[in-house]
């Protein structure tokens, strides 16, 4: 009996190490690797710097590592997807979105949607991470930052949910027609994930738009909105500001071709207002023309989006989406960057 528990306890050992190996969470993390539930990044202009925000901070902090470290915090999310492209894991998945990819030299057809996102999940749950930066991450490499993001501001926020969310994941991003560039994803995972990998599915009938609640890992409530090409209207004040119910603040490109005022108008029941100027501190300031992110913020902070889409012209036929939060220590940071005089009034 003595020689039997001496054999089994080894094999025990393995046996739980190699279902870790095999099942190990993805997640988002911090800049020390440990597992959040979310976070949010604001890469500032000109440089590799960047400010993070999680459920810990209260607010913002700026980070001690630079954006494309692999032990920062895009460098410790991605590791799964990086160690992918070494050894495949059983039962990962992965797809990566970017109207402007990485693998190609122009940007993706307008009839997809004007969204940049990566998705990594497996059978426990997954992150998926929306942004702003064209050619993020770099295709099939290690080195996952594009040097062309380097002078451009930009903001990134990921979410880790359970499996059964990314059912939900899927549909939101049909109604965007993300345009994936890159994906690997196991026959038994979600139909709708899938399929937009292969970029075969589009929404069949109105509305044209789809608003969801998620439920990240942590319980924490997250909206989703999505907008189809067919639904002709600026993302901002023809959707999120009816859902809002107030007053928003709405930070994208300064460089577009054809951008859209300031909306005060009647025919939506609240103002939106360009921001035009950001500042972190007396030292940290900048232009939206050196700031490629797209958020939106509530006057008194009480609802965030960190989103896909500008304020322009054009983009009112594209698809596109934003991950909304309710988190108030979320909207007093995002409030606090815009000063009395940078924004655009009617």
């Amino acid at each position: 009996m003595a020689l039997f528990n001496i054999v089994m306890i080894p094999f025990t050992i393995c046996s739980v190490i190699m279902f870790q190996g095999c099942d190990s969470d993805v997640t988002c993390k911090n800049d020390s690797g440990h597992d959040v539930d979310w976070f949010i990044l604001y890469k500032l202009p000109a440089g590799l710097s960047y400010y993070y925000m999680d459920e810990s901070t209260s607010g913002w902090r700026l980070s001690a590592k630079q954006i494309d470290s692999v032990t920062g915090a895009l460098g410790n999310t991605l590791k799964p997807l990086l160690d992918f492209y070494d050894k495949k894991t059983e039962g990962f998945g992965y797809m990566l979105y970017n109207d402007q990819p990485s693998n190609k030299k122009g940007a993706a057809p307008s009839r997809f949607g004007h969204s940049k996102g990566v998705v990594l999940l497996n059978r426990m749950g997954g992150v998926w991470l929306s942004h702003s930066t064209p050619r993020f991450p770099n295709y099939r490499r290690k080195v996952f930052w594009p040097k062309n993001a380097n002078a451009n501001a930009q903001t990134f926020m990921c979410v880790t949910y359970p499996y059964e969310q990314f059912n939900q994941i899927g549909i939101q991003l049909k109604y965007i027609r993300a345009y994936s560039f890159d994906s690997d994803l196991p026959t038994t995972f979600d139909n709708n994930l899938r399929c937009v990998a292969q970029q075969s599915c589009v929404p069949r009938g109105p509305p044209w738009f789809s608003v969801m609640t998620l439920t990240s890992k942590s319980g924490r409530k997250f909206s989703s909105f999505a907008k189809y090409t067919r639904f002709g209207d600026d993302l901002y004040s023809g959707l999120i500001v009816n859902k809002a119910l107030q007053n928003l603040y709405v930070k994208s490109w300064g460089r577009m071709r054809h951008p859209l005022p300031s909306n005060c108008t009647t025919t939506i029941p609240h103002h939106v207002y360009n921001v035009k100027k950001l500042m972190f501190t007396q030292k940290i300031c900048f232009n939206f023309t050196q700031d490629h992110s797209k958020w939106s913020v509530t006057v008194d902070g009480s609802w965030t989006c960190i989103a896909d889409m500008n304020r322009e012209e054009s983009q009112m036929k594209r698809g596109g989406g934003a991950i909304c939060t309710d988190n108030p220590v979320v909207g007093k940071a995002f409030v606090r960057l815009i000063p009395d005089s940078g924004y655009e009034k009617c």
